[in-house]
């Protein structure tokens, strides 16, 4: 029986790496599991662990109201010790580019513990930008042991790397494995707007922004053209689901506040968010879970980025990077509203990045890695070419 630690501290990572942690406990022969939260974002993440009944065995619970950088990675640090070194781990598994991805990855390696990479070698080549996420990603995959790339894109940035090619496996995203379980599911829409808004047959543009490189001027952009996009178009429903980070809420709320057609949201739990999204007649986004599973829903996106680390969804055209200045965003999502066949052309139902399968995949891959089977796992791939 090995082992497996599942480290997570965020809402996104909870969402992708609670597929893997449900096939382990159902179909994991000769693996156990065991779950660690940071609680970096601590509201947002129990919603996911609430709609999944998942409980931690370890909540480290070092959220701060507007916790800086320095405090997220000194009290994880400080926290997760204790945990590695009375679970003993055979391998811990960490997901993506947060602070925790990383810190968890970092202390793994300090006690000599094999790590998994969950959606490894995503690059946007910035350092800054994401920012702190390219730098966590690129630091965590330089420490691993096994990476579980995504795409075809993202191994090949591995093997730029030098990265042994041996220990990288392409399994498609579990973000896809969690979207469509959850949109089988028959909860109730709790959000009384958000069912609002379901009833209806208005058109709904979902927005969300919340980064740190969006921070200051590029968020008040955003809003100044969002508040232009509700005006012109007041037929359409803009729903803005608002982080509750006071660098964002504050901006948010000075300028979009008040507006007829614009409904400005708390974070919404992950099966009404995935309702509304599935609704949309388009997504505003900084996100990158989103860059992945709107297009799943065939919708088109319009990142609100310099740079992304996703780019088989802008490739195959689906997505579109048009920034934060103002003028742009408007005429960028003016452009899709009118223009029937430029809509069309995005909207198109690709899917790039999984299938449903990506935790089955896996969880094989770490059985296969610890000798637990012989044939190793066949990978993801994609109905065309990333």
């Amino acid at each position: 029986m090995k082992k497996i630690l599942v480290v997570f501290g965020t809402r996104p990572e909870a969402i992708k790496m609670v597929p893997i942690v449900k096939y382990i406990k159902t179909e994991g022969r000769n693996l156990s599991v065991k779950v660690c939260v940071t609680a970096q974002h601590r509201n947002l993440l129990d919603d996911v662990l609430k709609i999944f009944h998942i409980r931690p065995d370890y909540d480290l619970n070092i959220m701060t109201e507007n916790q800086s950088l320095f405090n997220i990675t000194t009290s994880i640090m400080n926290k997760i010790e204790s945990v590695l070194i009375k679970e003993k781990p055979d391998l811990v598994l960490v997901h993506g580019d947060t602070t925790t991805t990383f810190v968890a990855a970092l202390a793994s390696f300090y006690m000599k513990i094999p790590i998994g990479h969950v959606e490894a070698g995503l690059r946007s080549n910035n350092k800054y930008n994401p920012f702190p996420e390219e730098m966590n990603r690129l630091l965590t995959d330089e420490i691993c042991d096994l990476y579980f790339c995504p795409t075809i894109n993202a191994k090949k940035s591995l093997i730029k790397e030098n990265i042994n090619k041996n220990k990288i496996f392409i399994t498609g995203n579990t973000v896809i494995d969690a979207i469509y379980t959850v949109l089988k599911k028959n909860y109730i829409v709790e959000n009384k707007i958000v069912k609002k808004i379901l009833e209806s047959d208005s058109k709904v543009i979902l927005i969300t922004a919340h980064r740190r490189e969006n921070f200051g001027r590029p968020i008040e952009n955003i809003c100044n053209a969002i508040k232009r996009i509700a005006f012109k178009y007041p037929d359409y429903t803009l729903v803005y689901p608002v982080h509750p980070n006071p660098n964002i809420k504050k901006p948010v709320n000075k300028i979009l506040d008040n507006i007829k057609n614009i409904y400005l949201l708390p974070p919404l739990n992950y099966f009404d968010f995935s309702k509304i999204m599935k609704k949309a007649f388009l997504v505003l986004t900084d996100s990158g879970g989103l860059q992945e599973e709107a297009p799943s829903l065939g919708k088109p996106v319009l990142v609100l980025r310099q740079v992304t680390e996703r780019p088989e969804a802008v490739k195959s055209g689906t997505a579109k990077i048009i920034g934060t200045d103002e003028n742009r965003v408007y005429n960028e999502t003016v452009r899709l509203i009118k223009n029937k066949k430029n809509y069309n052309k995005m909207a198109k139902s690709i899917n790039p990045y999984g299938d449903g399968l990506a935790s089955k995949r896996t969880v094989e891959i770490i059985k296969y890695y610890f000798g637990l089977a012989n044939k190793k796992p066949g990978e993801f791939t994609p109905s065309h070419d990333n």
